[in-house]
């Protein structure tokens, strides 16, 4: 065991945290999906309420990083339509995410994205041209996205699916995600303080020693990210979409 800022951690702990901090890195400048798996890595090494809160300010340094990269390319258009009712969502998650398991969410989350990934694919065999223009569609994915990320930081999924509807090219999607989430996990860090109190002084120096390799995974993800070509990163995402929605089943 190595005590380390108040932590008890044995060297695979150490070794999941580094991985996690690469993993988010590459996730939050444009290779979406592998940013799923460090959920349930960090869970293994801290587990899953306390994880939660160790994992938000790893999200937020690569999403400072992501912005770097990608910020004159956002849809704020969208952004400014989206983010308030991802804002309640992380409300409603705040309240309600501690009573509702974590098998039933996964479930339920998985469903939510398939049933969005049909409707999309519907949408790309017809060659629909514009997005959808429901302002439903916009409440019921901001919500569900504000939703899961405060339960479970797994609403990459789902916000997938709106930005991809938009018809983003590639820099357009991965500079406005990286607002998107920028903004929205900065709110949610006084419920991870005050009211959960998952984030303390300890947890954030934690974080901020593997600020290095998450600078690592952001590098790594951007020049992964160059060499996809714009016509296949439509179908990239879409296909780690899908692949995570699987992920959330197991």
């Amino acid at each position: 065991m190595i005590d380390l800022l108040g932590y008890q951690l044995t060297l695979q702990s150490l070794l999941l945290l580094g991985l996690v901090g690469l993993l988010v890195g590459i996730a939050k400048t444009g290779v979406h999906g592998a940013g799923m798996i460090a959920v349930p890595l960090l869970a293994i090494a801290f587990g899953g309420k306390v994880s939660s809160g160790i994992l938000l300010p790893i999200l937020i340094l690569a999403d400072i990083m992501g912005v770097y990269h990608y910020h004159r390319h956002a849809e704020w258009k969208y952004l400014k339509k989206l983010i308030p009712f991802a804002l309640f969502g992380v409300l409603f998650g705040t309240y309600y995410g501690t009573y509702l398991p974590d098998d039933l969410f996964r479930q339920m989350m998985a469903i939510i994205i398939f049933v969005s990934l049909a409707i999309m694919l519907w949408m790309e065999k017809f060659k629909a041209q514009q997005p959808p223009k429901s302002i439903w569609f916009t409440i019921i994915l901001g919500i569900a996205g504000g939703f899961t990320t405060m339960v479970g930081n797994l609403a990459g999924s789902v916000m997938a699916i709106y930005f991809l509807s938009m018809k983003m090219l590639k820099n357009e999607f991965i500079g406005t995600t990286a607002w998107f989430f920028l903004i929205i996990n900065l709110f949610k860090v006084p419920f991870h303080i005050y009211v959960w109190r998952t984030i303390t002084l300890n947890s954030i120096l934690l974080d901020l020693t593997v600020l290095p390799i998450i600078a690592l995974g952001a590098f790594l993800g951007v020049q992964i990210v160059k060499r996809i070509p714009e016509s296949i990163y439509r179908a990239f995402i879409i296909l780690m979409t899908g692949l995570a929605a699987l992920f959330m089943l197991t």
